[in-house]
């Protein structure tokens, strides 16, 4: 499956795709209503098939909700029941079920088979409409889905999922290397490299802070309160931004030099708790579906040791586990050998033994001497 993603032009008739995203909401939130009220009076899920056919019906009787395509409406239904499905399943995990959306932060609605077609040049036709989008490349492949998404500053794009596989070209280079997150320096690497951590967020705190200033600032309801939200939003949106570019440049640069890449599995929620905004503006977990993403594409492999595995305090020169080491401790000598080491620096070198250990291609075992780092 392949995504494009194409921005539409700013044109009057998108007034059109705003009320029929605002139309998708109402939808949504009536739907996660009769959910709520099935599950108090019965105590089970509604099933989505019966809903689909009682939202049909309400459909023919609200000029409204017929903005929404019946194959968007039927998307509605069944995101609701996979989202249902994973809270049943999951919810122990912390795991939480659909919930009442505001109109202005619903975003999109989603056709299938049916209810737009692409036009010649770079027009699409939804409903009797046409709209016109940047187109910046060919559409490759069987058109699967069509989603229409808004941003928060109202700008409009249109999201087609196609059968076409993308695979990338690369060169297999045989090596491995284990890698260890940390603050100021965000990966350190087995083969002694460091990656500095970039903090986009905190560079930008200045401006966030004058354009949330003065967006508090204004009247409720005017103009220039909505002009002060959209500057705040674009700055905010500039972070995510520069952070996701740095992140897509870094997974391809790790991926075009490794074959296997082993970090161990982190405590996300223990982490902010213990220091905040920082491990929120690192976004580790976003970087690592991105590198997860591009190494699938180019053939690699991306793998996690246990998150209770002592990497930190195993000495990677000869094994040895000492009792205790504070946050604070940057530096420790091994009582064994003597050998001192880096905190990050020897956790890497931990992790690339440990991960090397466990993980199997096909039949065959990975082993550090097997794998150059």
């Amino acid at each position: 499956m392949k995504t494009y993603k194409f921005k539409l032009y700013q044109h009057k008739r998108n007034r059109h795709l705003h009320r029929t995203i605002n139309a998708a909401g109402h939808v949504y939130n009536h739907c996660i209503a009769l959910h709520k009220r099935y599950y108090s009076l019965f105590g089970k899920h509604l099933n989505k098939n019966k809903l689909m056919k009682h939202i049909a019906q309400l459909r023919h009787k609200n000029e409204y909700w017929q903005l929404v395509g019946s194959q968007a409406v039927q998307n509605i239904v069944q995101r609701i029941d996979r989202a249902y499905q994973l809270f049943f399943k999951h919810h122990q995990r912390g795991v939480r079920p659909p919930n009442f959306r505001k109109r202005i932060k619903y975003k999109s609605f989603t056709l299938k088979q049916a209810g737009y077609k692409f036009l010649d040049s770079n027009r699409l036709r939804i409903g009797k409409r046409i709209f016109k989008f940047w187109k910046s490349r060919e559409i490759e492949g069987k058109i699967k889905t069509v989603t229409i998404k808004r941003n928060p500053l109202g700008e409009l794009f249109v999201f087609v999922v196609t059968d076409c596989a993308d695979q990338i070209s690369a060169i297999m280079t045989g090596k491995s290397a284990g890698f260890d997150f940390g603050l100021k320096v965000f990966l350190s690497c087995s083969d002694s490299t460091e990656v500095k951590s970039p903090f986009f967020l905190k560079q930008s705190l200045k401006q966030l802070a004058s354009a949330s200033r003065k967006h508090s600032h204004k009247k409720r309801g005017s103009n220039s309160k909505e002009k002060a939200r959209q500057n705040l939003v674009r700055v905010h949106e500039k972070v995510v931004n520069r952070r996701a570019d740095w992140f897509w440049k870094l997974a391809h640069q790790l991926t075009d030099k490794l074959d296997y890449l082993f970090f161990e599995t982190l405590n996300l929620k223990g982490m902010q708790r213990l220091w905040g905004r920082k491990i929120g503006d690192l976004a580790l977990a976003q970087f690592l579906k991105i590198l997860e993403f591009v190494a699938e594409k180019k053939g690699k492999i991306v793998s996690y040791i246990d998150r209770w595995y002592p990497s930190t305090k195993t000495c990677s020169e000869c094994y040895f586990v000492i009792d205790k080491l504070g946050l604070n401790e940057r530096y420790w000598v091994c009582p064994s050998c003597s050998t001192k080491h880096g905190r990050d620096s020897n956790a890497s070198q931990v992790i690339l033994r440990v991960g090397a250990s466990t993980l199997r291609v096909g039949n065959v075992s990975l082993s550090q001497t097997a794998i150059s780092a």
